[in-house]
């Protein structure tokens, strides 16, 4: 409750000074119902310090109907409360506040913006629509109101309705929403997917790809398209693909390439040769650790670790680190080396446990698993494979 005095008291002084100069110049000729209005504002900051916010919300509405000029007050407060998490308060205030008939047409639809966040905020997502698309009814390149209506038809999963929305958007304003729709459409893909329609999400992919061509979710969602249909040379140039969309996501692709290479028949060294170009370009902590089981698996734990060893760097992955103690440990012959070995590795196995292997490049957060929309900052296309884990310079 402290808290939100605290934010309180910018309100407490502004109203406190504007009342106090309204009643310095009016002091003679002010009528009743003025000096009502500045009463009821100070018995409502009353309430609030004294921690009964719900009496100084009735007041502050009550003291509304005298004067609607206290309107941007009002937003403000409510604006104060939903920040804190008191939405039902913000709720009453901006919903009181539209009621009245002497607000001007920019004051009821800053109101209306309130209200709407307002519901947003408490999860009435079907109110919330209402409002933002009756604000922009009132006014169609009101870009705040199109970015909180496409949140909620993100939340609502409705991607026909958010692509769109998108497409509008980016048409009277300067946002860039070709990655967005991108994903929209790989989105309804998914979804297709998941009903058997195959067909169907081959175009969504395609449609994605028209959109964003550096859409690497696209190229490795219709890789595994023609991979269940068998086609794996046509899988294999999406997933390649995906070295020139963006190498960073490389990693991503890198098992669904050996499957290929796998089921073709081509030979191992031709995907390490492959992968070693591309760390020519990159440096990849998720590439190199890939290439390392990779070769182990083909070649053998020596060659593995002999990989390892003629590829050092300052900085190496502490999980290609990790694994080569596990494969120092499989070789060993030595069982007091081997002890020690494997303390080590338990140790290390137990530090890497909590790690993040992808990084959000626009909120920092991290995580375990690839999110193609951050559930940080619910931008899409941020989060990536992170190049170099922790303690790596």
């Amino acid at each position: 409750m402290w808290q939100l005095l605290f934010l309180l008291l910018p309100v407490a002084a502004i109203s406190g000074w504007y009342f106090g100069l309204r009643h310095l110049e009016k002091s003679l000729t002010a009528a009743p119902e003025e000096a009502k209005l500045a009463d009821d504002y100070f018995i409502g900051l009353n309430y609030l310090i004294n921690e009964q916010p719900d009496k100084a919300v009735d007041v502050f509405i009550k003291s509304l109907a005298a004067d609607s000029s206290t309107a941007e007050m009002h937003l403000a407060l409510g604006s104060l409360f939903r920040r804190k998490g008191e939405v039902d308060r913000a709720i009453k205030i901006h919903q009181n506040l539209i009621a009245r008939p002497q607000l001007t047409k920019d004051q009821r639809s800053n109101a209306l913006f309130e209200l709407a966040q307002d519901y947003l905020r408490a999860g009435v997502l079907d109110r919330a629509e209402k409002l933002f698309l009756e604000l922009i009814a009132l006014k169609e390149d009101d870009a705040a109101s199109y970015k909180f209506l496409l949140s909620i038809y993100e939340k609502q999963k409705d991607w026909h309705q958010a692509i769109t929305l998108a497409q509008k958007l980016a048409g009277f304003s300067q946002e860039e929403m070709r990655t967005p729709v991108a994903y929209y459409y790989c989105e309804l893909a998914d979804e297709v997917i998941s009903q058997g329609l195959t067909e169907q999400a081959e175009i969504y992919f395609k449609k994605s790809l028209a959109q964003d061509k550096n859409c690497v979710r696209a190229s490795i969602g219709l890789g595994k398209l023609m991979d269940s249909a068998k086609n794996c040379k046509a899988a294999l140039r999406f997933y390649k693909s995906v070295r020139e969309q963006d190498i960073d996501f490389l990693s991503e692709a890198a098992p669904f390439i050996a499957g290929c290479y796998d089921e073709i028949g081509y030979e191992a060294k031709e995907l390490v040769e492959f992968l070693q170009d591309s760390l020519r370009t990159t440096y990849n902590a998720s590439l190199i650790l890939f290439l390392v089981k990779y070769i182990d698996k083909h070649y053998g734990s020596v060659a593995a670790i002999d990989f390892v060893v003629a590829n050092d760097r300052p900085g190496v992955s502490l999980r290609t680190s990790n694994y080569l103690l596990e494969l120092c440990v499989k070789n060993n012959t030595d069982e007091k080396n081997k002890h020690i070995l494997c303390l080590v590795e338990q140790s290390l196995d137990k530090f890497l446990a909590n790690k993040p292997y992808y990084r959000c490049s626009n909120c920092g957060i991290g995580t375990k698993q690839l999110y193609w929309q951050c559930p940080g900052c619910r931008r899409w296309a941020t989060v990536k494979p992170i190049k170099k884990f922790e303690l790596e310079k």
